[in-house]
């Protein structure tokens, strides 16, 4: 019987091991950056095109290599980090695998050229789908370039499971402030399509995130810093006021390296119990070091998860400097009651002692005293008394009666009930709908009664009106008086201008948007000037994964996003005149069945169904 098994060439196992390595544009950038500031480069820029699909280069100031070593680079399992399996252990770069650059010229049309600080010429070479091009030697100046061309060119299923240039954009915004945070001391540049998006020099720490998310970052953060034996913390949490509901701002670093963490978050939260909303989520940037011999970072293709000797101890050291430092300055709540100053003693009162108050009393005074009733009167009796008062109204009653023969008027009646409504009218009202729990309302139906979720049915009734406002351009704004400045990062901005018409098409008016900030000058009617910020947040975490191409999704997505905002919470007590709006609101829907997100926002119950309880 003859062999079934046998070795795959080389060009099939590189793509093979590129899908591990390389599962979209973002990918080659994190593995190229992260390059460069292994080979101990002080200014690296980066460059895209189309969202890293055309072009993704990176170009430092490093060290170089020799011409060995720029051909060696492409090898599989050719890597200058490790020696010994031992050294798996006591990793301070950031790759080691050896299979990046070669997993990279799998899959793409590659142009490295490098050149050392001590050599006279550089080395120039290209490789397409891993065959090499040409090799040559060039006039470069120092440091290394690498220029990805056509991602996926040789493997189109793969490129057609790439999404939209906004998706991958983003997911290379991430990559590229993940590195860009975890070395300030490196000055960074981000170029997009011919735009500059990011100018990073190098500064401070608490600067370069400043820098990175710009807007009010600055007086959000409170600083964390603690050292003890097993670990060092540094770095900076946000106040619990400017908590937003998303998580795009949650950055753990161990050893200069991202990593994302579930345990870890954890003990964030726990610091910040009992101070924050529901579902806020604070900002933190934690910079974690541990000697290399403690972790394990070779448990993750992506080396994004690690694994902690004690996560026990990280957790509980953790959440005290977290909640050491919110109470340090004052952004923790203390036991101290709202009192009023006016209250206070004075100092200088305090050794003195309170006198006794006198009573005076009249002892002769006697209320049943003739005298004194008279004398009581006449104290407030008008010493001028209004003469013929009665002469003001001489001739009224003829004169009214005159025109009233001349003119027919009729007076209507009024008589004071008691009560805006009567009482035939409460009664009905009252019987109509009835809140259960400040989650259900129950309303009576010809057949028995229906069930309505009110925060489900709410949406509902929002989510229609949204997209019929979005649709057909009519939707009615109500002017600010003072208009809203709000602040938000670059990325932020980018999507909110994308959304901007749609924004503008449900109620919203922008008078003004910049690089870092929008200023607001009208809403829509059913938004409060309170809600405008939670609104805009919470459309920001819900197109975190991208924007819809079509504009009927882009619009559905916002209509979804605002009306879960917006709508009703389970909890909230509703007046009766609430619920039944609600309620008629509700079946005046298109299709008052299922919330926008497909749940069911009613259910009847027949009086037979009812019925047929008893008789058990």
């Amino acid at each position: 019987m003859s062999s079934i098994i046998q070795l795959l060439p080389d060009h099939v196992a590189n793509q093979i091991a590129a899908g591990e390595v390389v599962q979209r544009p973002a990918s080659v950038v994190k593995e190229l950056l992260e390059n460069a500031v292994d080979a101990k480069a002080t200014d690296i820029k980066l460059i895209i095109k189309d969202a890293g699909k055309a072009l993704v280069q990176v170009i430092d100031n490093g060290l170089g290599m020799s011409v060995t070593d720029a051909r060696l680079c492409f090898e599989r399992h050719a890597t200058s980090k490790i020696r010994l399996a031992e050294d798996l252990f006591s990793l301070g770069t950031k790759g080691f695998r050896g299979e990046a650059l070669a997993s990279i010229a799998a899959i793409a049309h590659v142009e490295m050229k490098t050149k050392q600080d001590q050599e006279e010429f550089g080395t120039q070479i290209i490789i397409e789908g891993s065959k090499f091009v040409s090799q040559e030697v060039a006039v470069l100046p120092k440091g290394t370039s690498f220029a990805v061309k056509n991602l996926f060119f040789n493997i189109p299923a793969r490129r057609n499971f790439l999404k939209s240039d906004t998706v991958e954009y983003r997911h290379i915004i991430d990559e590229f402030q993940r590195v860009a945070l975890a070395h300030a001391n490196i000055h960074f540049t981000f170029y997009h399509n011919g735009s500059e998006m990011f100018n990073l020099p190098a500064s401070s720490l608490r600067q370069r995130i400043v820098n990175v998310f710009s807007g009010k970052m600055n007086e959000k953060l409170v600083p964390v810093q603690e050292e003890t034996d097993i670990i060092t913390i540094q770095g900076f949490v946000s106040k619990a006021e400017f908590a937003k509901k998303s998580r795009g701002e949650q950055f753990f670093f161990v050893n200069d390296r991202f990593i994302k963490s579930g345990y870890l978050h954890h003990a964030v939260m726990a610091a910040y119990d009992g101070i924050l909303k529901d579902g806020a989520q604070p900002s933190y940037f934690l910079y974690l070091t541990v000697p290399p011999n403690t972790i394990d970072i070779n448990i993750h293709p992506t080396k994004t998860e690690i694994k902690f000797d004690d996560e026990h101890a990280l957790y509980a050291i953790l959440r005290a400097s977290i909640k050491h430092s919110l109470g340090q300055f004052n952004v923790a709540p203390v036991l101290d009651f709202d009192r009023d100053s006016n209250l206070d003693t004075p100092y200088h009162y305090k050794d003195l002692e309170g006198e006794t108050p006198t009573i005076q009393v009249d002892r002769s005074f006697n209320p049943f005293s003739d005298d004194k009733v008279n004398k009581h009167y006449s104290s407030h009796k008008k010493t001028e008394p209004t003469a013929n008062w009665e002469s003001l109204y001489v001739g009224l009653k003829q004169e009214t009666e005159f025109i009233a023969s001349n003119h027919e008027i009729s007076f209507e009646s009024e008589e004071v009930t008691g009560s805006l409504f009567n009482e035939e009218e409460v009664e009905q009202t009252v019987n109509n709908a009835y809140q259960i729990h400040k989650k259900y309302i129950v309303s009576p139906i010809k057949s028995g009664m229906v069930i309505v979720d009110q925060q489900r049915a709410h949406q509902r009734v929002l989510y229609e009106q949204f997209l019929t406002n979005m649709t057909v351009h009519q939707a009615s704004s109500q002017q600010l008086l003072f208009p809203l400045d709000l602040f938000f990062s670059s990325v932020e901005m980018e999507l909110i201008e994308e959304l901007k018409l749609s924004l503008m098409n449900t109620g919203f008016v922008f008078e003004e948007t910049s690089s870092d900030h929008v200023v607001i000058s009208g809403i829509p009617v059913n938004v409060t000037e309170s809600e405008v910020s939670m609104v805009l947040e919470q459309l920001l975490s819900d197109l975190q994964d991208g924007i819809p191409e079509s504009s009927f999704s882009q619009n559905d997505t916002i209509a979804k996003s605002m009306a879960k905002s917006l709508a009703v919470k389970t909890g909230t007590s509703l007046t009766v005149k609430e619920q039944e709006n609600l309620v008629n609101g509700l079946f005046a829907c298109k299709d008052p069945n299922v919330s926008p997100f497909q749940k069911p926002t009613f259910i009847t119950m027949r009086v037979e169904d009812i019925d047929k309880k008893f008789a058990l």
